[in-house]
């Protein structure tokens, strides 16, 4: 049975949705940075998404053809994460959308190394006659973390943000967002198949320890 990182660390992939602060590991991804609406229908926001899809999967079929990577196991390709800013908010306008900077990115298995990334960068490109080299291979230590399920639309995420944000003071605990630490979301539904009700989206904020 394929390797599923939902399941296997649902620490990281299923929170409760009620805040809780968290140590998050460093993890390797593949990422593609950009900005702008992540609703506008040929915008960089979609394009990213189609980008990494592509090296996600070649390096999930790697095993049947000619590359074979050290330590491979077959897994489902982890969901789609974004971490996202504005130059001039220290949290998230969403209404300003247009402002929005993003990199899009999927945790890669512990087994594929920067060389076995460059590979698959070069056998998509040349398979789907696609230029794939916006994708970057992003190793990411996020660090302690308060972290929540948030249920519904996007738009309705600064409730829960605001959940996060006074659950972390009354334990003592600062927002740590910064150009190196990144309001941080991971998509569990698929928004063109799911009631956007029932949206479920990880929230994870960067904090410290208050002096």
């Amino acid at each position: 049975m394929a390797f599923d990182y939902k399941k296997e660390y649902k620490e990281f992939y299923l929170p409760k949705n009620t805040p809780e602060i968290i140590e998050i590991p460093k993890m390797n991804y593949i990422a593609v940075r950009g900005k702008g609406d992540p609703n506008e229908e040929h915008g960089e926001y979609k394009a990213s998404i189609g980008l990494l899809y592509g090296i996600a999967y070649t390096i999930k079929m790697s095993h049947k053809g000619t590359h074979k990577i050290a330590g491979f196991f077959e897994f489902v390709v982890p969901p789609l994460e974004g971490l996202w800013r504005q130059d001039d908010a220290a949290e998230l306008d969403y209404s300003r959308k247009e402002d929005m900077q993003f990199i899009s990115m999927m945790r890669l298995p512990d087994f594929v190394t920067e060389d076995d990334f460059e590979w698959a960068v070069r056998e998509a490109t040349n398979k789907k006659k696609q230029d794939f080299s916006k994708v970057e291979f992003f190793p990411y230590d996020e660090g302690l973390c308060v972290q929540c399920m948030h249920i519904g639309s996007y738009d309705d995420e600064p409730a829960t943000v605001a959940l996060m944000h006074d659950y972390m003071k009354a334990n003592g605990y600062e927002p740590d967002i910064s150009d190196t630490r990144y309001h941080h979301e991971i998509y569990l539904s698929d928004p063109r198949k799911c009631d956007i009700s029932k949206l479920k989206t990880v929230i994870r904020h960067p904090i410290r320890k208050v002096k």
